[in-house]
Protein backbone atom coordinates (compact mmCIF):
# COMPACT_ATOMS: atom_id res chain seq x y z
CA UNK A 1 0.00 0.00 0.00
CA UNK A 2 1.43 3.39 -0.95
CA UNK A 3 1.75 6.34 1.44
CA UNK A 4 -1.09 8.25 -0.25
CA UNK A 5 -3.47 5.32 0.38
CA UNK A 6 -2.38 5.11 4.02
CA UNK A 7 -3.37 8.72 4.64
CA UNK A 8 -6.97 8.06 3.64
CA UNK A 9 -7.37 5.66 6.58
CA UNK A 10 -6.10 8.04 9.29
CA UNK A 11 -8.81 8.24 11.98
CA UNK A 12 -9.89 11.69 13.20
CA UNK A 13 -9.06 11.09 16.84
CA UNK A 14 -8.72 13.99 19.34
CA UNK A 15 -4.94 13.77 18.96
CA UNK A 16 -5.22 13.98 15.17
CA UNK A 17 -7.50 17.04 15.47
CA UNK A 18 -4.95 18.66 17.83
CA UNK A 19 -2.18 17.80 15.34
CA UNK A 20 -4.13 19.48 12.51
CA UNK A 21 -4.55 22.65 14.56
CA UNK A 22 -0.95 22.68 15.75
CA UNK A 23 0.68 22.23 12.32
CA UNK A 24 -1.38 25.20 11.12
CA UNK A 25 -0.05 27.49 13.84
CA UNK A 26 -2.45 27.09 16.77
CA UNK A 27 -1.05 26.25 20.22
CA UNK A 28 -3.95 24.31 21.74
CA UNK A 29 -2.53 20.92 22.76
CA UNK A 30 -5.46 19.70 24.83
CA UNK A 31 -5.42 15.90 25.07
CA UNK A 32 -1.82 15.53 23.84
CA UNK A 33 0.68 13.80 26.13
CA UNK A 34 3.36 16.20 27.51
CA UNK A 35 6.35 14.38 25.96
CA UNK A 36 4.61 14.45 22.58
CA UNK A 37 3.61 18.11 22.98
CA UNK A 38 7.21 19.07 23.75
CA UNK A 39 8.43 17.15 20.71
CA UNK A 40 5.80 18.76 18.47
CA UNK A 41 6.97 22.15 19.70
CA UNK A 42 10.55 21.35 18.73
CA UNK A 43 9.44 19.92 15.38
CA UNK A 44 7.46 23.02 14.43
CA UNK A 45 9.28 25.93 16.06
CA UNK A 46 12.90 24.75 16.36
CA UNK A 47 13.49 22.28 13.52
CA UNK A 48 10.71 23.64 11.25
CA UNK A 49 9.96 20.22 9.79
CA UNK A 50 7.35 20.03 7.02
CA UNK A 51 4.67 17.72 8.52
CA UNK A 52 3.58 16.69 5.02
CA UNK A 53 6.89 15.11 3.96
CA UNK A 54 6.15 11.77 2.32
CA UNK A 55 9.34 10.04 3.49
CA UNK A 56 12.37 10.40 5.73
CA UNK A 57 15.49 11.93 4.15
CA UNK A 58 18.61 9.96 3.33
CA UNK A 59 21.26 10.07 6.04
CA UNK A 60 24.05 12.47 5.11
CA UNK A 61 26.98 10.39 6.34
CA UNK A 62 27.72 7.62 8.82
CA UNK A 63 28.64 8.49 12.40
CA UNK A 64 32.25 7.90 13.47
CA UNK A 65 32.18 4.51 15.16
CA UNK A 66 33.61 3.89 18.64
CA UNK A 67 34.36 0.61 20.36
CA UNK A 68 31.44 1.19 22.76
CA UNK A 69 29.11 1.79 19.81
CA UNK A 70 30.27 -1.41 18.12
CA UNK A 71 29.53 -3.32 21.34
CA UNK A 72 26.05 -1.78 21.52
CA UNK A 73 25.23 -2.59 17.89
CA UNK A 74 26.28 -6.21 18.42
CA UNK A 75 24.26 -6.57 21.66
CA UNK A 76 21.14 -4.93 20.20
CA UNK A 77 21.48 -6.95 17.02
CA UNK A 78 21.14 -10.19 19.00
CA UNK A 79 18.08 -8.78 20.82
CA UNK A 80 16.44 -7.60 17.59
CA UNK A 81 17.01 -10.90 15.78
CA UNK A 82 15.44 -12.75 18.71
CA UNK A 83 12.38 -10.50 18.61
CA UNK A 84 12.03 -10.41 14.83
CA UNK A 85 9.72 -13.44 14.55
CA UNK A 86 7.21 -12.16 17.10
CA UNK A 87 7.21 -8.69 15.55
CA UNK A 88 6.85 -10.07 12.03
CA UNK A 89 3.76 -12.06 13.02
CA UNK A 90 2.21 -8.81 14.27
CA UNK A 91 3.00 -6.99 11.02
CA UNK A 92 5.96 -5.12 12.44
CA UNK A 93 9.55 -4.08 11.83
CA UNK A 94 12.47 -3.90 14.26
CA UNK A 95 15.20 -1.35 13.54
CA UNK A 96 18.45 -0.19 15.08
CA UNK A 97 19.67 3.37 14.50
CA UNK A 98 22.84 5.17 15.51
CA UNK A 99 23.19 8.23 17.75
CA UNK A 100 22.14 10.50 14.88
CA UNK A 101 18.96 8.56 14.14
CA UNK A 102 20.43 6.88 11.04
CA UNK A 103 18.96 3.39 10.65
CA UNK A 104 21.71 0.78 10.30
CA UNK A 105 19.69 -2.46 10.31
CA UNK A 106 16.08 -3.70 10.04
CA UNK A 107 14.24 -7.01 10.63
CA UNK A 108 10.63 -8.10 10.24
CA UNK A 109 7.79 -9.09 7.93
CA UNK A 110 8.77 -8.77 4.26
CA UNK A 111 5.51 -7.10 3.17
CA UNK A 112 5.53 -4.64 6.07
CA UNK A 113 9.16 -3.81 5.41
CA UNK A 114 8.23 -3.04 1.81
CA UNK A 115 5.62 -0.52 3.00
CA UNK A 116 8.06 0.86 5.55
CA UNK A 117 10.77 1.39 2.94
CA UNK A 118 8.46 3.67 0.93
CA UNK A 119 8.43 6.07 3.87
CA UNK A 120 12.12 5.70 4.65
CA UNK A 121 11.83 3.28 7.59
CA UNK A 122 14.85 1.33 6.34
CA UNK A 123 18.66 1.39 6.50
CA UNK A 124 20.49 4.58 5.51
CA UNK A 125 17.49 6.86 6.22
CA UNK A 126 17.57 9.45 9.01
CA UNK A 127 14.95 9.45 11.81
CA UNK A 128 16.37 12.08 14.12
CA UNK A 129 13.86 14.65 15.38
CA UNK A 130 15.71 17.36 13.48
CA UNK A 131 15.09 15.40 10.26
CA UNK A 132 11.48 14.18 10.58
CA UNK A 133 10.09 15.59 13.82
CA UNK A 134 8.31 13.51 16.46
CA UNK A 135 8.91 9.77 16.09
CA UNK A 136 9.91 6.99 18.47
CA UNK A 137 13.57 6.76 17.42
CA UNK A 138 14.34 10.47 17.22
CA UNK A 139 12.36 11.34 20.34
CA UNK A 140 13.95 8.47 22.32
CA UNK A 141 17.34 10.00 21.55
CA UNK A 142 16.11 13.14 23.35
CA UNK A 143 15.04 11.38 26.55
CA UNK A 144 16.16 8.67 28.96
CA UNK A 145 13.20 6.30 28.88
CA UNK A 146 11.29 4.22 26.38
CA UNK A 147 9.19 6.37 24.05
CA UNK A 148 5.94 5.08 22.56
CA UNK A 149 4.50 7.11 19.66
CA UNK A 150 1.07 6.06 18.45
CA UNK A 151 -0.25 6.94 15.00
CA UNK A 152 -1.31 10.63 14.96
CA UNK A 153 1.33 11.48 17.55
CA UNK A 154 3.92 11.24 14.76
CA UNK A 155 4.85 14.63 13.34
CA UNK A 156 4.86 13.34 9.76
CA UNK A 157 1.31 12.74 8.52
CA UNK A 158 2.72 10.01 6.30
CA UNK A 159 3.30 7.89 9.42
CA UNK A 160 -0.08 8.33 11.09
CA UNK A 161 -0.87 4.70 10.29
CA UNK A 162 2.10 3.49 12.35
CA UNK A 163 2.55 2.81 16.05
CA UNK A 164 6.15 2.78 17.22
CA UNK A 165 8.23 2.33 20.37
CA UNK A 166 11.93 2.92 20.95
CA UNK A 167 14.58 3.24 23.63
CA UNK A 168 18.07 4.72 23.46
CA UNK A 169 21.19 3.09 24.87
CA UNK A 170 23.58 5.68 26.30
CA UNK A 171 27.19 5.93 27.32
CA UNK A 172 27.54 5.17 31.02
CA UNK A 173 30.01 7.98 31.65
CA UNK A 174 28.56 11.05 29.93
CA UNK A 175 25.01 9.94 29.14
CA UNK A 176 25.32 10.62 25.42
CA UNK A 177 23.29 8.26 23.16
CA UNK A 178 25.08 5.52 21.25
CA UNK A 179 22.18 3.78 19.50
CA UNK A 180 18.41 3.35 19.58
CA UNK A 181 16.31 0.18 19.33
CA UNK A 182 12.87 0.52 17.75
CA UNK A 183 9.69 -1.47 16.98
CA UNK A 184 7.20 -0.20 14.40
CA UNK A 185 3.82 -1.75 13.56
CA UNK A 186 1.68 -0.65 10.64
CA UNK A 187 -2.10 -0.34 10.93
CA UNK A 188 -2.44 -1.28 14.60
CA UNK A 189 -1.04 -1.20 18.11
CA UNK A 190 2.33 -2.47 19.28
CA UNK A 191 2.48 -5.88 20.98
CA UNK A 192 1.72 -5.63 24.70
CA UNK A 193 5.24 -6.86 25.44
CA UNK A 194 6.91 -4.09 23.40
CA UNK A 195 7.80 -1.66 26.20
CA UNK A 196 9.06 -4.39 28.53
CA UNK A 197 11.13 -5.96 25.74
CA UNK A 198 12.68 -2.61 24.82
CA UNK A 199 13.55 -1.81 28.43
CA UNK A 200 15.00 -5.29 29.05
CA UNK A 201 17.15 -5.08 25.90
CA UNK A 202 18.49 -1.65 26.88
CA UNK A 203 19.19 -2.77 30.46
CA UNK A 204 21.08 -5.84 29.24
CA UNK A 205 23.19 -3.71 26.90
CA UNK A 206 23.85 -1.04 29.54
CA UNK A 207 25.30 -3.74 31.82
CA UNK A 208 27.92 -4.51 29.18
CA UNK A 209 28.76 -0.82 28.89
CA UNK A 210 28.99 -0.45 32.66
CA UNK A 211 31.50 -3.32 32.84
CA UNK A 212 33.58 -1.58 30.17
CA UNK A 213 33.36 1.75 32.04
CA UNK A 214 34.48 -0.01 35.23
CA UNK A 215 37.49 -1.41 33.35
CA UNK A 216 38.18 2.12 32.14
CA UNK A 217 38.14 3.36 35.73
CA UNK A 218 40.72 0.77 36.73
CA UNK A 219 42.91 1.76 33.78
CA UNK A 220 42.65 5.46 34.73
CA UNK A 221 43.65 4.61 38.29
CA UNK A 222 46.68 2.66 37.02
CA UNK A 223 47.70 5.50 34.69
CA UNK A 224 47.36 7.99 37.55
CA UNK A 225 49.51 5.86 39.90
CA UNK A 226 52.20 5.51 37.23
CA UNK A 227 52.22 9.26 36.46
CA UNK A 228 52.28 10.26 40.16
CA UNK A 229 55.54 8.39 40.54
CA UNK A 230 57.16 10.70 37.99
CA UNK A 231 55.64 14.08 38.93
CA UNK A 232 55.24 16.28 42.01
CA UNK A 233 52.49 18.44 40.50
CA UNK A 234 48.92 18.23 41.89
CA UNK A 235 47.15 15.67 39.70
CA UNK A 236 43.69 14.27 39.07
CA UNK A 237 42.33 11.49 36.82
CA UNK A 238 38.95 12.22 35.22
CA UNK A 239 36.68 10.35 32.84
CA UNK A 240 35.57 11.72 29.47
CA UNK A 241 32.77 13.78 31.09
CA UNK A 242 35.12 15.41 33.60
CA UNK A 243 34.04 13.35 36.65
CA UNK A 244 36.87 12.54 39.08
CA UNK A 245 38.14 8.97 39.40
CA UNK A 246 40.91 9.95 41.84
CA UNK A 247 42.64 13.15 42.94
CA UNK A 248 45.62 13.76 45.21
CA UNK A 249 45.30 15.84 48.40
CA UNK A 250 46.03 19.22 46.80
CA UNK A 251 43.93 18.67 43.66
CA UNK A 252 41.02 17.43 45.80
CA UNK A 253 40.97 20.69 47.76
CA UNK A 254 40.99 22.72 44.53
CA UNK A 255 38.13 20.69 43.05
CA UNK A 256 36.06 20.19 46.22
CA UNK A 257 36.14 16.39 46.08
CA UNK A 258 37.47 13.71 48.49
CA UNK A 259 41.23 13.20 48.33
CA UNK A 260 42.91 9.91 47.45
CA UNK A 261 39.54 8.17 47.31
CA UNK A 262 39.20 6.03 44.14
CA UNK A 263 35.82 6.05 42.39
CA UNK A 264 36.15 3.23 39.88
CA UNK A 265 32.42 2.69 39.38
CA UNK A 266 31.10 5.35 36.96
CA UNK A 267 27.93 5.74 39.03
CA UNK A 268 29.78 7.04 42.11
CA UNK A 269 32.48 9.25 40.59
CA UNK A 270 32.98 12.72 42.05
CA UNK A 271 31.71 15.90 40.36
CA UNK A 272 34.27 18.75 40.53
CA UNK A 273 32.86 21.94 42.05
CA UNK A 274 34.73 23.99 39.46
CA UNK A 275 32.75 24.36 36.18
CA UNK A 276 35.69 25.72 34.08
CA UNK A 277 37.62 22.55 34.95
CA UNK A 278 34.74 20.37 33.71
CA UNK A 279 34.51 22.38 30.48
CA UNK A 280 38.24 21.97 29.87
CA UNK A 281 38.01 18.20 30.36
CA UNK A 282 35.07 17.92 27.96
CA UNK A 283 36.85 20.06 25.38
CA UNK A 284 39.83 17.70 25.68
CA UNK A 285 37.51 14.75 25.08
CA UNK A 286 36.27 16.27 21.82
CA UNK A 287 39.79 16.98 20.61
CA UNK A 288 41.26 13.61 21.62
CA UNK A 289 38.42 11.71 19.93
CA UNK A 290 39.45 13.37 16.67
CA UNK A 291 43.22 13.30 17.25
CA UNK A 292 44.46 10.48 19.57
CA UNK A 293 47.86 12.18 19.86
CA UNK A 294 46.40 15.43 21.19
CA UNK A 295 47.52 17.03 24.47
CA UNK A 296 46.61 20.49 25.70
CA UNK A 297 46.65 23.12 28.40
CA UNK A 298 44.60 26.10 29.50
CA UNK A 299 44.20 28.42 32.47
CA UNK A 300 41.34 28.43 34.98
CA UNK A 301 40.56 30.37 38.14
CA UNK A 302 40.57 28.31 41.34
CA UNK A 303 39.36 29.19 44.85
CA UNK A 304 42.88 29.14 46.31
CA UNK A 305 44.52 32.00 44.38
CA UNK A 306 43.48 35.26 42.70
CA UNK A 307 45.45 34.54 39.54
CA UNK A 308 44.47 31.89 36.94
CA UNK A 309 46.21 28.53 37.28
CA UNK A 310 47.54 26.49 34.38
CA UNK A 311 46.38 22.89 33.84
CA UNK A 312 47.96 20.36 31.50
CA UNK A 313 45.82 17.59 30.01
CA UNK A 314 46.95 14.20 28.73
CA UNK A 315 44.31 11.80 27.32
CA UNK A 316 44.28 8.14 28.40
CA UNK A 317 43.22 5.31 26.06
CA UNK A 318 42.24 1.68 26.59
CA UNK A 319 42.31 -0.51 23.47
CA UNK A 320 42.33 2.66 21.32
CA UNK A 321 39.17 3.86 23.09
CA UNK A 322 39.38 7.19 24.94
CA UNK A 323 38.50 6.62 28.62
CA UNK A 324 39.56 9.88 30.26
CA UNK A 325 42.42 12.25 31.06
CA UNK A 326 45.24 12.91 33.51
CA UNK A 327 45.15 16.60 34.44
CA UNK A 328 48.02 18.29 36.28
CA UNK A 329 47.85 21.71 37.94
CA UNK A 330 50.74 24.04 37.12
CA UNK A 331 51.64 22.05 33.99
CA UNK A 332 51.71 22.92 30.30
CA UNK A 333 51.23 20.51 27.38
CA UNK A 334 50.54 20.61 23.66
CA UNK A 335 47.84 22.96 22.36
CA UNK A 336 47.13 25.99 24.52
CA UNK A 337 43.44 26.78 24.32
CA UNK A 338 41.53 29.66 25.96
CA UNK A 339 38.49 28.80 28.10
CA UNK A 340 36.19 30.53 25.60
CA UNK A 341 36.86 27.69 23.12
CA UNK A 342 35.35 25.15 25.50
CA UNK A 343 32.09 27.05 25.67
CA UNK A 344 32.33 27.15 29.46
CA UNK A 345 32.16 30.89 29.89
CA UNK A 346 29.32 31.65 27.53
CA UNK A 347 26.69 28.94 27.78
CA UNK A 348 25.30 29.71 31.23
CA UNK A 349 23.87 33.09 30.25
CA UNK A 350 21.34 31.70 27.76
CA UNK A 351 20.46 28.44 29.54
CA UNK A 352 16.79 27.67 29.96
CA UNK A 353 15.09 25.03 32.06
CA UNK A 354 11.95 23.44 30.57
CA UNK A 355 9.09 22.59 32.93
CA UNK A 356 5.58 21.21 32.37
CA UNK A 357 2.21 22.50 33.53
CA UNK A 358 -0.71 20.18 34.24
CA UNK A 359 -2.59 21.49 31.20
CA UNK A 360 0.19 20.19 28.92
CA UNK A 361 1.92 23.54 28.56
CA UNK A 362 5.65 24.02 28.61
CA UNK A 363 7.24 26.72 30.74
CA UNK A 364 10.62 28.09 29.65
CA UNK A 365 12.37 29.19 32.85
CA UNK A 366 15.52 31.24 33.24
CA UNK A 367 17.97 29.52 35.59
CA UNK A 368 17.54 32.41 38.05
CA UNK A 369 13.85 31.47 38.37
CA UNK A 370 14.65 27.96 39.61
CA UNK A 371 15.29 27.70 43.35
CA UNK A 372 15.98 23.97 43.52
CA UNK A 373 15.22 20.59 41.97
CA UNK A 374 14.07 17.51 43.86
CA UNK A 375 14.02 13.89 42.71
CA UNK A 376 10.83 11.97 43.53
CA UNK A 377 10.82 8.43 42.17
CA UNK A 378 11.53 8.73 38.44
CA UNK A 379 10.45 12.36 38.17
CA UNK A 380 12.19 15.67 38.91
CA UNK A 381 10.18 18.49 40.49
CA UNK A 382 11.31 22.12 40.31
CA UNK A 383 10.68 24.77 42.94
CA UNK A 384 10.34 27.90 40.82
CA UNK A 385 9.08 31.47 40.97
CA UNK A 386 5.95 30.14 39.22
CA UNK A 387 5.34 27.41 41.78
CA UNK A 388 6.19 23.72 41.88
CA UNK A 389 6.51 22.32 38.35
CA UNK A 390 7.58 18.99 36.89
CA UNK A 391 10.81 19.11 34.88
CA UNK A 392 10.65 18.00 31.26
CA UNK A 393 13.89 16.07 31.75
CA UNK A 394 13.84 12.72 33.52
CA UNK A 395 16.58 12.20 36.07
CA UNK A 396 18.38 14.62 38.38
CA UNK A 397 21.75 13.54 36.96
CA UNK A 398 20.72 14.78 33.51
CA UNK A 399 19.55 18.14 34.88
CA UNK A 400 22.77 18.51 36.89
CA UNK A 401 24.79 17.76 33.74
CA UNK A 402 22.86 20.30 31.66
CA UNK A 403 23.25 23.04 34.28
CA UNK A 404 26.86 22.33 35.19
CA UNK A 405 28.16 25.18 33.04
CA UNK A 406 26.02 27.86 34.75
CA UNK A 407 28.27 27.86 37.81
CA UNK A 408 25.30 28.44 40.16
CA UNK A 409 23.80 24.96 40.64
CA UNK A 410 25.25 22.44 43.06
CA UNK A 411 24.26 18.87 43.92
CA UNK A 412 23.95 18.87 47.72
CA UNK A 413 22.24 15.50 48.15
CA UNK A 414 21.36 12.55 45.94
CA UNK A 415 17.79 13.92 45.85
CA UNK A 416 18.49 17.68 45.68
CA UNK A 417 20.10 20.15 43.28
CA UNK A 418 20.05 23.76 44.50
CA UNK A 419 20.63 27.20 43.02
CA UNK A 420 23.41 28.64 45.21
CA UNK A 421 22.17 32.18 44.60
CA UNK A 422 18.77 31.28 46.10
CA UNK A 423 20.10 30.08 49.49
CA UNK A 424 18.94 32.44 52.27
CA UNK A 425 20.30 30.72 55.40
CA UNK A 426 22.59 27.87 56.41
CA UNK A 427 21.94 25.99 59.63
CA UNK A 428 24.56 23.83 61.34
CA UNK A 429 23.25 20.85 63.31
CA UNK A 430 24.76 19.31 66.44
CA UNK A 431 26.87 16.75 64.60
CA UNK A 432 28.07 19.21 61.97
CA UNK A 433 25.42 18.46 59.35
CA UNK A 434 24.33 21.39 57.21
CA UNK A 435 20.77 22.35 56.33
CA UNK A 436 20.00 24.94 53.66
CA UNK A 437 17.02 27.29 53.89
CA UNK A 438 15.99 28.59 50.48
CA UNK A 439 14.65 32.08 49.73
CA UNK A 440 11.15 31.03 48.60
CA UNK A 441 8.07 32.14 50.59
CA UNK A 442 7.83 28.76 52.36
CA UNK A 443 11.54 28.88 53.33
CA UNK A 444 12.04 25.35 52.03
CA UNK A 445 14.59 23.31 53.98
CA UNK A 446 17.11 21.20 52.05
CA UNK A 447 19.43 18.70 53.77
CA UNK A 448 23.10 18.44 52.78
CA UNK A 449 24.54 14.91 52.65
CA UNK A 450 27.81 14.17 54.42
CA UNK A 451 29.43 13.47 51.07
CA UNK A 452 28.58 16.98 49.81
CA UNK A 453 29.15 18.89 53.06
CA UNK A 454 32.64 20.04 52.15
CA UNK A 455 31.67 21.10 48.62
CA UNK A 456 28.81 23.24 49.97
CA UNK A 457 31.09 24.93 52.49
CA UNK A 458 33.59 25.77 49.79
CA UNK A 459 30.92 27.02 47.38
CA UNK A 460 29.45 29.32 50.04
CA UNK A 461 32.81 30.29 51.53
CA UNK A 462 31.81 29.22 55.04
Amino acid sequence: MRIEQQLQTTPRTPVYVAWERFVHGEDDLDGVRPEVAISWQRSRDVYRIDPFLSEAPNAVSPTMSSLDQDVVFAELGFCAAAMAHEVASAGGVVTIADANGRIVAAWGDKNTRSVATEGGLAPWYSWSESAVGTNSMGTALETRRAVMIKQSEHWLQAFHSWSCGAIAVREVVNGEPLAVLNISCWGGDLPLSARKWLESSATHTQKSLRRRAHDGGNELLAAYSHARGRSNEPMVAVDTAGAVVIADDIASVILGVPGNTPAIDPVVRWTPQLPPFIHAARYATKRANVDPGWTGSTQIFTPLVDEPSSIGIRPVFLQKNLIGHLISFGAFAGEHFPQAETGGVLLGHSRRVVALREENRMVMLATSEVTMAEMEGNEVWLLTDEGRLRAALSGLDKLEHDLSDTGTFLRVHRQYLVNLSRIREVERKEKGELVLIMDDAAKTVVPVSRRNNRAVRRALNI
